[in-house]
């Protein structure tokens, strides 16, 4: 008889079995690329493996990075985020081993008389010549502990699914590090360039002031009209309200990053001086594949995709039956003075259960669909960052390469007019020249200086982009 109930126990347990869903297939990601477009590069450099510390080298930047390293708000809230997935971390594996609580439990009872306990108790003697109490104090004093054996390795699946989402918080910190790093990086070059360009406009002013001057004199001595002086003055006023906007555009960039660097708007102190000599850093991209590695979104996406899978497994492993094993020991009596005598007041219950969903299978299947479409999510959000990487990767090192030429063809044009204003203003004052070719040659002149700085800082810009793309910066 014994034999045949073991039958039907092990007979039961593979039905269940049988009925747990077959984990799904999830569709198949698109491998990286071998090269960047057309760039076959079989250099494995990269320079997004640099530490900011190195790529960058002002000294006025590396300061505010460190500062914002310490206040940034951004990063504090990331910084949160990492101890929060690590407290599930540890809780997950809390869940695995036993539990050990220690139970004091005063009590008083008291059975009704016209009962199986209470007709019992009314003649039954709890101590020699003492029968039971009607109102009957309990004291109980010991341990309780439960265990949950993982034999289907649900346990370990939620594990393993937290331990991934804590390294995934560590990769999204890195990744808000890269972007703070970065968006210093673009206000400080944006700061140069306006101090850089208010030098030119300072500069121009000058030099339409003094043109002005001229030909107020000239129109005292009849040989210019008040529609040239009055053209000259418009022109004036134009260019001082250029410098009255990339004032108000120095303030925006100086707020910006000091709210980056977590501090109120203020003065950004910056290095301008050698803007323009400063050769941009040369960018080593390596190959596709090192994106999977050195990017801390693409390795947050990873990640979070494998916890996925392990919420799946998860979700599968509660179809099946759990086994669960409870023991007790303590020391229970009626009396405080009693509490304690052993062997007579000694209590204690071990106790094992196998528990198998039979009714509430249907919010099982719901939870491991849902667990399956979260993985399969997860598996296309991390196809879409490797495909945002590779391409922005591609876009920055194409601008890079035109930046180059689009300088050097902005720098010799800024050459040759800034050279034809002394050339101009000569022939103006010996009247070989009209204001009107006078005043187009300054704008000109003032306009293409000006597209040199701009042509300048898109350069600094775009490299920080390239290494940002690259996975530089944390």
């Amino acid at each position: 008889m014994e034999k045949s109930n073991t039958k039907w126990v092990i007979g039961g347990l593979l039905f269940l079995w049988a009925c747990a869903p077959v984990l799904p297939k999830t569709p198949e990601v698109e491998p990286a690329p071998k090269t960047y477009g057309e760039w076959t590069n079989a250099d494995t450099t990269n320079s997004g493996t640099i530490s900011w510390r190195n790529f960058f080298t002002d000294k006025h930047l590396l300061s505010l990075i460190d500062t914002a390293m310490l206040y940034n708000p951004d990063l504090q809230i990331a910084n949160q985020r990492v101890l929060m997935a690590n407290a599930e971390l540890l809780r997950s594996k809390a869940a695995m081993i036993p539990t050990l609580n220690a139970n004091l439990s005063p009590a008083i009872r008291r059975y009704g008389l016209y009962t199986m306990d209470g007709a019992g108790n009314i003649s039954t003697f709890i101590q020699p010549g003492k029968i039971v109490p009607i109102n009957l104090p309990d004291i109980y004093v010991g341990l309780q502990s439960s265990w949950e054996a993982d034999v289907w390795g649900k346990l370990r699946s939620r594990k393993k699914a937290a331990t991934a989402r804590w390294l995934a918080s560590n990769e999204g910190r890195n990744w808000m590090t890269t972007q703070v790093v970065s968006n210093i990086a673009l206000h400080y070059y944006e700061l140069q360039a306006l101090d850089n360009m208010l030098r030119i406009v300072d500069e121009t002013i000058v030099l339409q002031e003094n043109a002005l001057n001229i030909v107020q004199v000239q129109k005292e001595a009849a040989a210019a009209n008040q529609l040239a002086v009055e053209q000259f003055a418009a022109q004036l006023l134009n260019t001082k309200a250029i410098k009255t906007q990339l004032q108000q555009q120095v303030v925006d960039h100086e707020t910006a990053l000091q709210l980056l660097l977590g501090k109120f708007p203020g003065t950004v102190v910056r290095d301008t001086a050698n803007y323009l000599t400063t050769a941009v850093p040369a960018m080593q991209t390596g190959v596709p594949a090192m994106l999977l590695q050195q990017r801390p979104d693409i390795r947050q996406a990873t990640f979070l995709l494998e916890a996925t899978k392990m919420d799946v497994q998860a979700a599968r492993a509660a179809f099946l039956p759990g086994f669960n094993i409870t023991a007790a020991f303590g020391y229970q009596a009626f009396q405080p003075n009693l509490l304690f005598r052993t062997p007579e007041s000694m209590a204690y219950a071990l106790a094992g259960s196998i528990v198998a969903p039979l009714l509430n299978r249907g919010a099982l299947k719901a939870e491991f669909a849902s667990a399956n479409a979260r993985q399969i999510e997860a598996l296309y959000q991390y196809q879409q960052t490797v495909l945002t990487g590779v391409a922005e990767v591609y876009n920055e090192m194409k601008r890079l390469q035109n930046l180059e030429q689009l300088y050097q063809q902005r720098n010799e044009q800024a050459t040759v007019l800034t050279t034809s204003i002394e050339t101009a203003s000569a022939l103006f004052r010996s009247g070989r020249a009209t204001y009107l070719e006078l005043l187009i040659n300054q704008q000109n002149a003032l306009q293409a200086r000006l597209e040199v700085i701009a042509a300048k800082k898109q350069q600094w810009q775009t490299s920080v982009n390239l290494y940002k793309a690259l996975g530089g910066g944390w």
